[in-house]
């Protein structure tokens, strides 16, 4: 079974909603996964409102380098030092990710690195290549966005995901949304295209054409996520048989 929790779904300057951030919890009988992916500077919110036990997080994916996609960081691992975590946290993402997120960490919690209980691994996964962490099979492909983004597909127990981070698809990341049961898509207008980044259509296009079972809109631009709202039926019918989702924070599904 795989349980995703939407911990946010808001674009980096919403006002009402976290900055989007998801939950993967893979469990195989009496073994769980649990990789968070994306983590910025409003996310932890969402994540502590789950109340998980202090040592279940297993990893901590970052799509790219923009604040609304890494910036929680040092608030969620100066909470794990007062809660006690003692196990090994592992954060993934392209080349430079390790000097990004200690100097981040020394940024807002001065002297707090050296203070940790727990090791801190970090493991740089680049386009195109196949790697297991977990026993999860990750692969990852750049979008088109304004700072370098990778979008990754996570394999696991039969079931696959597919989590863009920011931007529009590139030929590369077409190829990882292939036959998903869940795409998770930054949407950031409807249909008219912003550089560096995805549409709801493009996005319902691209889940059809990749024979997909299920779409989650995230990321929409916070004056436009009111319209997709009062378009979802019409989106539906244009989808087909694709489920399109436009979760809330705090929603769950189970694939």
């Amino acid at each position: 079974m795989i349980e995703v929790v939407f911990l946010g779904v808001g674009e980096a300057f919403d006002e009402k909603i976290f900055n989007t951030s998801i939950l993967t919890r893979f469990v195989n009988g009496l073994s769980t996964v649990t990789l968070m992916l994306d983590c910025g500077f409003t996310a932890p919110i969402g994540f502590w409102r789950e109340d998980l036990p202090v040592d279940e997080l297993d990893g901590i994916w970052i799509s790219h380098f923009h604040g609304d996609h890494f910036l929680g960081l040092p608030a969620m691992l100066v909470r794990f030092l007062e809660e006690g975590r003692r196990k090994t946290l592992t954060i993934l993402g392209q080349k430079g990710i390790e000097e990004l997120i200690l100097k981040s960490i020394d940024l807002a919690y001065p002297r707090f690195y050296k203070k940790l209980k727990f090791q801190l691994v970090f493991l740089e996964i680049e386009s195109n290549k196949d790697v297991e962490a977990f026993g999860l099979k990750l692969k990852s492909a750049e979008t088109k966005h304004s700072q370098r983004n990778l979008a990754l597909r996570i394999d696991s127990l039969g079931k696959s995901i597919y989590y863009s981070g920011d931007g529009s698809p590139t030929p590369d990341s077409l190829t990882l949304t292939k036959d998903c049961d869940l795409i998770i898509q930054e949407t950031f207008s409807i249909e008219n295209e912003i550089f560096g980044h995805g549409t709801v259509l493009g996005a319902i296009k691209m889940a059809n054409e990749g024979k997909a079972s299920n779409l989650a809109l995230v990321h929409i631009q916070r004056k436009t996520r009111k319209k997709v709202l009062d378009s979802m039926e019409q989106l539906k019918d244009i989808a087909g048989p694709l489920n399109v989702l436009l979760p809330e924070p705090g929603d769950r599904i189970t694939l």
